[in-house]
């Protein structure tokens, strides 16, 4: 996870498969965070989130929260955040066995609606891999999709 109010700062997250990337954006202050979430639930660690090791930051269940809780440190305040979600494919597991992507996905919608907190921008699933970065000075997120498709997104 990565935040900056740094107009010269560039956030960037590569080759998302059935992670997730969570981009926010606080128009008011300029802020650009950047979330790269592996798996849905924390609950699935071996090890207790108290230890040192642990990296809440690998759930979204765990990361997210955080992310938001930083935001709001700086003073945000939810009606100023842009959100953007990235990937959820199913690029390794073409049976679709685990449903990572999927599940990624789904605790992810559960967790801002719960925040009270809806999706500016999102594009995710299908089997392509994902390229994701967000330009602190103007907001705009830019998407590269399996290297072939640029998409880009504003949030201002």
């Amino acid at each position: 996870m990565k935040m900056s109010d740094n107009p010269g700062d560039v956030l960037i997250t590569y080759s998302l498969g059935s992670c997730l990337a969570v981009v926010t954006y606080d128009r008011k202050q300029r802020r650009a965070g950047l979330l790269h979430v592996m798996l849905p639930d924390s609950g699935i660690e071996k090890m207790s989130k108290s230890s040192i090791a642990f990296n809440p930051f690998k759930y979204v269940d765990t990361g997210v929260p955080e992310l938001f809780r930083k935001h709001y440190r700086y003073g945000a305040n939810k009606r100023d955040l842009c959100i953007g979600v990235f990937g959820g494919a199913q690029v390794f597991d073409r049976e679709d066995y685990f449903n990572i992507g999927k599940r990624n996905y789904l605790a992810l919608r559960k967790l801002l609606w719960k925040e009270g907190v809806l999706i500016s921008h999102e594009n995710v699933g299908s089997n392509v891999h994902r390229t994701v970065n967000v330009d602190v000075s103007t907001g705009i997120i830019t998407l590269d999709v399996n290297k072939e498709k640029l998409i880009t997104y504003k949030c201002l």
